[in-house]
């Protein structure tokens, strides 16, 4: 079979499930590696354009948490982390969004647009998005550090409708208009609940949800949501993977028809879950 046949071959592979998930929204956030090694980055955004030409209609959510860390040191402020979440006072919450709602937000804007597509940045702030409440942990006062209470979908769904990718950050914000920061996995997983996504898929550094962490024959390739519900209530998750699992849970609570923790450090790894029938990381669903 020569080159051209193979690529031919490849793409005949693909057809039924391009047919399958044209017009389906995919809700992916995006992390770790994935965000930080240049390579991958291009990828990623080329998949994303990929899956946009072929009628699949993807929203991106992105975090920024080594970023946000490189400014706080650069003016004198060091990060300062509870149970794995960052203590936001007023002073790091202007530096979050300064962060997340400008320069990570930008550069990946340009870097949908660079790989041929159309995007559009925005915040949980924007159109409304994010409505969020202060994130209560027991003892322990983490500022403005939200959770979303409500999201509001309109504005994603007209941007997806004329073609666009909505690229968006995880800042949230109250009644009362103060902003809060939002762990991103729990937010892409508000999002794909509310839109009722056909797919969310979390991007991160491990090959999936391990019952034996490190151990990557540990490797759980498909879970129910009570499964994976246990498996939080076990206290076997690494602390890194729980707002993933609990994502992946709000996600088909809101009526999102699967879940999907993958390895971001794979090249296309979006792809190949996508348009494969491999299948690679956990699936809840």
């Amino acid at each position: 079979m020569t080159e051209y046949e193979t690529r031919a071959e490849t793409l005949i592979q693909a057809l039924p499930y391009i047919q399958a998930f044209s017009g389906k929204t995919v809700v992916v956030k995006y992390g770790g590696a994935a965000m930080t090694d240049e390579a991958l980055k291009r990828e990623v955004m080329r998949d994303l354009v990929l899956m946009r030409a072929v009628g699949i209609r993807p929203v991106l959510v992105h975090g920024g948490g080594p970023e946000v860390d490189k400014l706080m040191r650069r003016v004198g402020k060091e990060p300062e982390k509870v149970h794995g979440m960052r203590v936001t006072d007023s002073d790091t919450m202007d530096l979050v969004e300064m962060v997340l709602s400008g320069s990570v937000n930008k550069a990946l804007v340009a870097g949908v647009q660079l790989a041929g597509g159309k995007a559009v940045g925005l915040s949980g702030k924007d159109g409304g998005l994010f409505l969020a409440q202060p994130l209560p942990v027991e003892g322990v006062d983490l500022g403005f550090v939200g959770q979303i209470i409500e999201v509001r979908p309109e504005l994603l769904s007209t941007l997806t409708d004329s073609g666009y990718i909505p690229v968006l950050c995880s800042i949230a914000v109250d009644r009362e208009g103060q902003g809060y920061n939002v762990n991103a996995d729990l937010a892409a997983g508000a999002v794909a609940g509310a839109l009722q996504a056909e797919k969310l898929i979390i991007l991160t550094d491990v090959e999936g949800v391990l019952s034996r962490y490190p151990d990557p024959a540990s490797l759980l390739s498909q879970m129910s949501p009570s499964e994976a519900g246990d498996l939080l209530s076990g206290g076997t998750v690494d602390k890194g993977m729980i707002p993933k699992v609990q994502a992946c849970l709000t996600a088909l609570e809101g009526g999102a028809h699967s879940a999907h923790i993958i390895d971001g450090r794979r090249r296309h790894s979006l792809l190949i879950e996508v348009f494969t029938d491999a299948g690679i990381g956990t699936m809840i669903s």
